[in-house]
């Protein structure tokens, strides 16, 4: 897997599963462009990228922002002159009240807000880089959730959102395919971030009750994400558009009733902090 030559878009690519998908890339040879709201943490990045031998160049960008967005393309061609891959993960749970509860309790505004970044965004970053994907035969990436599969209540801004962006590939993959760009998208689940990570030092034993949730008895990482995002920009998944790539563990494959007493019997025999 060698992307030597290409130049990658990575949206939230200053920490996280962003952060993650940046590096690898560069890993292989391609050159990043991290547009992101966090600039302290995409210049850290960026540094880690070029302290690896990559090349990295970083914008501030707020993906609410129809007009951060398309600053974002025609910056990305200013430094690199080209636009291969564009990974779109960014979401910000901001205040995260105000995406937070049902129909009933989230605001019009919280919903117009959410929806914008959750769904606009890929749109937009899809009609700004379209031609230069097209040009350079590329990919898109839409990061989505395995709550875009299985529905969590108190959450509607948030499963509709990702659900939507399973919707949107599959549409995208139709009018982009005949013109030589694949889209995809990837549903992750529960991965460790660098803030996960923090928060699951104070709370072990809380991990290990979301451990015991994946058949593979293990969360994720952010490089798993990335794994899977780089094999669907790779030749290898060259006959491959429209899917969304599930990674997590095992996590949705199991029959709910089954799993819901297993995780009942986890807890009655242990000592569980519970994360909320």
């Amino acid at each position: 897997m060698d992307f030597s030559g290409k130049v990658t878009v990575v949206t939230g690519g200053a920490l996280g599963i962003g952060g993650g998908i940046a590096r690898k890339f560069a890993e292989k040879g391609s050159k990043i462009v991290i547009a992101d709201i966090d600039m302290v943490h995409a210049n850290k990045n960026s540094e880690t990228i070029i302290n690896m031998g990559g090349e990295c160049e970083t914008i501030l960008t707020d993906i609410s922002k129809s007009e951060d967005i398309k600053r974002m393309v025609e910056f990305s061609l200013e430094k690199y002159g080209r636009i291969d891959n564009l990974i779109q993960n960014a979401f910000s749970t901001g205040n995260s009240t105000e995406f937070s509860g049902s129909a009933m309790e989230v605001s019009e505004e919280g919903w117009d807000k959410g929806i914008s970044m959750l769904q606009k965004a890929l749109f937009l970053g899809a009609k700004f880089a379209g031609k230069e994907l097209i040009k350079n035969k590329g990919n898109i990436i839409n990061i989505s959730s395995v709550h875009g599969l299985l529905m969590s209540k108190g959450a509607i801004v948030y499963e509709a959102g990702k659900s939507a962006v399973i919707g949107m590939t599959k549409q995208m993959a139709c009018d982009f395919g005949p013109l030589g760009v694949r889209v995809n998208a990837i549903c992750p689940g529960h991965i460790v971030t660098e803030k996960m990570k923090i928060r699951w030092e104070e709370m072990p034993k809380g991990l290990k009750f979301f451990e015991e949730q994946y058949p593979v008895r293990r969360t994720g990482v952010p490089e798993d994400i990335a794994n899977g995002v780089a094999f669907l920009c790779s030749d290898e998944a060259s006959f491959i558009t429209g899917h969304s790539l599930v990674i997590d563990g095992g996590l949705s494959i199991q029959l709910q009733e089954d799993f819901g007493v297993d995780q009942a019997k986890y807890a009655k025999s242990n000592d569980i902090e519970f994360p909320y």
